[in-house]
């Protein structure tokens, strides 16, 4: 199954030796392996991170221009995953989404995108200089949120931009649900270029066959994973895989050298290496694990009055193709309260933090850390508040139906770097946006820099301000004054 020997730690061995050397440390960090570090903090963390808390050295290797311990971990993560080359990101997926864009597309080059995409993803086609175009996701207005795009919409585009140098896909959404990424990525290669996957919330798809297909499995070129999602890697983890003769690895090194901190945690890039161990080599049964507990949650959620948690059922609905079913989404509409007051109660009655909430929704995220202990926990949980709430209040409306992307009238870098000047939401129609604004659900954005105001659009915000929707993304963060190209 692997090429490499999927039991070596090169890295976190490297580091293993300088700890057992009780080498003087006469270099940064200037804590000198924890005796310099303030003690209430020691206490709660222990002694041991600190020792490996070191700076680029020849034993550990450097991360710019890797040639030892963190080369050979690298090819390591490269042959766990099937691909041609992997690199760490310590700048977390966003930072390996914007290497991404940065490696394949130049300034005044077009990239075709998803309106619903992460910000770091626009970060990255404000850093490269790239014109997006924009496909709209398919959007479940029972749930309130956006899925995936299909591959007639990828077809479509590319037919209408067929000079594009690019396409990108979210794959899984957050919330877990994937596209037909095998027939998309057939569509991109007809035209001779690569396919970028944001594939954040996919990083386990690899090790399991009761999950979707992986990106690089389905013959995508280049994808982001955040390694600290749902396997077990360190927050800010991630790991770029590229697999593909339309990518230039040496450029995406050099990409990721300007992007990354020539100082790098080595306690970030330890956890990497290890994560890659434990999944390439138990990935199989710790993912049925949580893939039982998930299954097993969603199966209880969906008996308990008033709460409605998606699964299989809605697979063959547009952009629904195949489901992660370890994201478990709960859906309260049908209690009358939202999304948003779900995650108070459970957070600041029962102490249960989930990880994200929108005007319909929770969002759990489920691993193979999750116990049935806990899982008992929030069930009970749930059925209390269902008891309280049902009956009690009116079931939440569908979602209101989104404005048509506006016309683009300079691309995103120009827009977000002019003279600008802050107008309120009514004077700046007509004017070219030069900021973002979106709301939850369902996270799309209604405005990119560069983009013509509209009458709809400022009547669809103050339609969704109205209903209590979470409004974001201008400097003003009551969202009643934006900034404009001056």
């Amino acid at each position: 199954m692997y090429k490499l020997n999927q039991n070596e730690t090169p890295l976190f061995d490297a580091l293993m030796e300088y700890v057992n050397r009780e080498t003087i440390p006469f270099h940064v960090p200037g804590h000198k392996k924890g005796q310099g570090i303030d003690e209430e903090f020691k206490s709660f963390i222990g002694e041991n991170p600190f020792k490996i808390d070191v700076t680029v050295f020849k034993l550990v290797d450097s991360l710019h221009h890797p040639t030892g311990a963190i080369k050979k971990a690298q090819e390591l993560a490269a042959d766990a995953y099937g691909s041609d080359a992997a690199f760490f990101s310590i700048h977390g997926t966003s930072g390996a989404i914007q290497a991404m864009i940065m490696s394949v597309v130049k300034s005044g080059e077009k990239i075709i995108i998803p309106r619903n995409v992460h910000k770091s993803v626009t970060a990255g086609i404000i850093l490269s200089g790239a014109s997006p175009v924009y496909m709209q996701p398919e959007l479940d207005k029972k749930l309130g949120i956006a899925h995936s795009v299909t591959p007639e919409t990828v077809k479509d585009t590319l037919k209408e931009h067929p000079d594009a140098k690019a396409v990108l896909i979210i794959n899984p959404t957050y919330y877990g649900v994937a596209t037909d990424i095998k027939t998309i990525a057939d569509i991109v290669h007809e035209y001779d270029i690569p396919l970028i996957v944001d594939e954040a919330h996919g990083p386990h798809l690899k090790f399991n066959d009761k999950l979707p297909v992986s990106a690089i499995e389905a013959g995508a070129d280049i994808c982001a994973q955040s390694t600290h999602k749902i396997i077990s890697a360190l927050t800010q983890s991630s790991l770029l895989q590229v697999k593909s003769k339309y990518i230039d690895v040496a450029r995406v090194q050099q990409v990721l050298n300007l992007l990354q901190t020539t100082s790098p945690s080595y306690i970030l890039m330890a956890s990497l290496d290890c994560a890659r161990r434990q999944i390439a080599l138990n990935g199989k049964e710790l993912l049925d694990k949580a893939i039982e507990l998930s299954t097993y949650a969603r199966c209880e959620i969906n008996k308990i009055p008033g709460f409605y948690c998606f699964g299989e059922e809605i697979i063959g609905n547009p952009g629904v193709h195949a489901l992660d079913p370890t994201k478990i989404t709960i859906t309260c509409r049908d209690l009358g309260i939202t999304g948003y007051d779900l995650d108070m109660i459970l957070s600041n009655k029962y102490h249960i933090q989930f990880e994200l909430s929108d005007l319909y929704n929770v969002l759990a995220v489920g691993s193979f850390g999750d116990t049935k202990e806990n899982i008992d926990t929030l069930l009970n949980a749930l059925k209390e508040i269902s008891s309280e709430y049902m009956g009690k209040s009116n079931k939440k409306p569908d979602f209101l139906d989104i404005p048509d992307i506006p016309e683009q009238k300079m691309i995103p870098r120009d827009a977000f770097n002019s003279v600008k000047e802050s107008l309120t939401l009514r004077e700046s129609i007509g004017h070219i946006s030069g900021e973002f604004l979106l709301a939850y659900p369902p996270g799309i954005p209604v405005l990119c820099p560069g983009e013509i105001i509209s009458n709809s659009i400022i009547d669809y915000v103050e339609d969704l301000k109205s209903v209590g929707l979470y409004v974001q993304g201008t400097e003003d963060p009551k969202v009643e004054y934006i900034k404009v190209v001056k």
